[in-house]
């Protein structure tokens, strides 16, 4: 057809690896790339709407996940993956296309997430709120 433009499909995984001890998820895709996905970039990067909400400026900033784990990946289809993370989470589905943008745009993604954790005054571990622990820092907390 004339004008009219078809994108290519995106790259299909062939493996999934996944690192307990480092934490990671190796995805290697058709195309020759090969990601190495961190489970705290997935897990604060998760397609679900209690993360991401229900449109625009309705994310929840995900905090305290540096030590997330993955406790489950299991198949969804043809088309993508959804993990169950040792918070609890799993309400994500990560397709294809999707966690080939994460392994592509990781770099600028955990720049994003990290200036977003200071913005809000937190730090990326459970239980270290950075403005709660300026507050208190005098020791007045309850024992």
């Amino acid at each position: 057809m004339l004008g009219s433009k078809q994108s290519a499909p995106a790259p299909t995984p062939v493996s999934f690896t996944v690192h307990q001890q480092s934490r990671t998820l190796e995805v290697a895709f058709d195309d020759g790339a090969v990601f190495s996905l961190p489970f705290e970039l997935l897990r604060v990067y998760s397609p679900s709407a209690e993360v991401r909400g229900h449109g625009q400026g309705q994310e929840t900033l995900q905090t305290g996940k540096r030590n997330v784990g993955l406790t489950a990946l299991d198949p969804v289809g043809n088309y993508a993956v959804k993990p169950t993370f040792s918070d609890g989470h799993n309400s994500g589905i990560y397709t294809w296309a999707y966690l080939y943008q994460l392994g592509r745009d990781q770099v600028a993604m955990w720049e994003d997430y990290l200036r977003r954790l200071d913005d809000a005054g937190h730090g990326r571990d459970a239980g270290r709120d950075l403005s709660m622990t300026a507050k208190t820092a005098g020791g007045h907390g309850c024992a």
